[in-house]
């Protein structure tokens, strides 16, 4: 039988006792208060309070404890902690989920710790929720990419370009072979370069290549904007023959992004700004594991995961089980594609490809392309090359020696990660 509840994974850190702990959570997260009430009765809170499903200690940190934590730190404990939820608490709502496994657990001051790191739902989150419109399948064959790695890049400078100068770029970008082009999530519908303008300057010069060799890529214009500016974003990408829309997901919100997925005709690109305000800390947030579901669900077709080697704050470890997750079947729905970002050039291929082992990845280079010494069309060539050759089981030495692209990268980025 189909479970009717939710598995709610934290790591939590407390100098109270780790069952108290667990169970003070799990009361102030569903049927309880600070103190027992008249009509928590017993047959309520069977029905209708979180349980404690399990709990695993695991060493301290030695992070500082969350501002306002009380207890004595001479007795605190780490630990992971799941915790189950009725569904019947919430229904298969993903703002209202949000409420009972992420609301007001992050000030209760007996939790020196707590960070929601994973959630296992049931099928009935993707009866309401369809998840993917398009996915990596939808994706592949709109931009004309059957096989292989996708190879993609951000407009740089991030802002400033003129709609003219843009539309430049985009040609020189496209006769170079890439598959995809995206706004920067800094570029929206500001007065510069309004959103109107760039599809204006930017979709003839893709229809012009399609048209003369039947590949049109993708280019992921950012409509990121008030949720009632939402569809008038997209249709104008649409009516002027776009085949994709980026929107930041955190800034939308889960129920902005499935708002979105409702009405989009293609697929989403799925940016992850502002995830480090509430993902980076080992002490509080949510981890990517959990967060990267919630998108999925809400209909993201790309998901940026960053890439090895990044230039934020990500381990590769970490990235690498990113990626991972965001591969990993959830419930019935199709696959996001991961997109790997941050500080990624063609040196990059064979670490990344030996660790993930699929070419269903849409890699973004943003300076890695527009900064290759010989211009950003020697960058694309670089970045197709490097992937190539990682798939055909070469050596990065190989790779290095028989490309012209790679070896000038080299210069400016390397050394080649092996």
């Amino acid at each position: 039988m189909e479970p009717q509840h939710v598995i709610a994974t934290y790591i939590i850190e407390t100098s109270l006792p780790l069952q108290h702990a667990a169970e003070v959570l799990a009361g102030e997260q569903s049927t309880g208060t600070f103190v027992r009430v008249e009509r928590e009765s017993d047959d309520l809170r069977a029905r209708f309070a979180a349980q404690v499903e399990s709990i695993r200690e695991v060493p301290l940190t030695g992070s500082a404890p969350l501002p306002g934590a009380i207890g004595d730190p001479s007795l605190r404990r780490r630990a992971v902690l799941r915790l189950r939820f009725p569904l019947g608490n919430f229904g298969p709502s993903l703002p209202n989920l949000l409420a009972a496994v992420a609301g007001n657990l992050f000030e209760i001051k007996e939790l020196a710790a707590i960070r929601l790191i994973d959630l296992d739902l049931p099928s009935a989150f993707a009866e309401r929720y369809p998840g993917p419109a398009f996915g990596i399948e939808g994706t592949r064959r709109l931009m004309g990419r059957p096989h292989g790695t996708m190879i993609g890049t951000i407009v740089k400078p991030s802002i400033g370009l003129s709609p003219a100068d843009l539309a430049e770029v985009v040609g020189q970008l496209a006769e170079a072979g890439i598959d995809f082009i995206k706004d920067d999530e800094l570029q929206g519908n500001g007065p510069s370069a309004p959103l109107a303008e760039r599809v204006r300057a930017v979709m003839p010069v893709l229809e012009r290549y399609a048209d003369r060799t039947g590949r049109k890529p993708m280019y992921a214009f950012n409509i990121t904007d008030d949720i009632g500016r939402l569809e008038a974003n997209h249709d104008l990408v649409v009516a002027a023959g776009g085949t994709a829309v980026m929107a930041c997901i955190n800034l939308l919100g889960i129920p902005g992004l499935e708002f979105l997925r409702r009405h989009s005709e293609v697929p989403i690109h799925g940016h992850r700004a502002m995830f480090g305000s509430f993902g980076r800390s080992d002490q509080v947030g949510i981890g990517f594991r959990a967060w990267q579901k919630l998108a999925r669900l809400a209909g993201a077709d790309h998901l940026h995961t960053n890439g090895i080697s990044n230039k934020f704050y990500e381990t590769d470890d970490q990235v690498l089980d990113s990626i991972a997750a965001v591969r990993e079947p959830l419930l019935s729905l199709a696959p996001t594609v991961p997109v790997l970002s941050s500080g990624q050039w063609a040196g990059l291929a064979h670490a990344t490809y030996a660790a993930v082992g699929t070419t269903d990845l849409l890699v973004l280079a943003g300076g890695g392309i527009h900064g290759h010494p010989d211009g950003a069309a020697a960058g694309v060539a670089s970045m197709r090359e490097a992937w190539a050759s990682a798939a055909r089981g070469e050596s990065a030495d190989d790779a290095f020696s028989a490309s012209d692209a790679i070896r000038r990268a080299a210069e400016r980025f390397g050394p080649v990660r092996v």
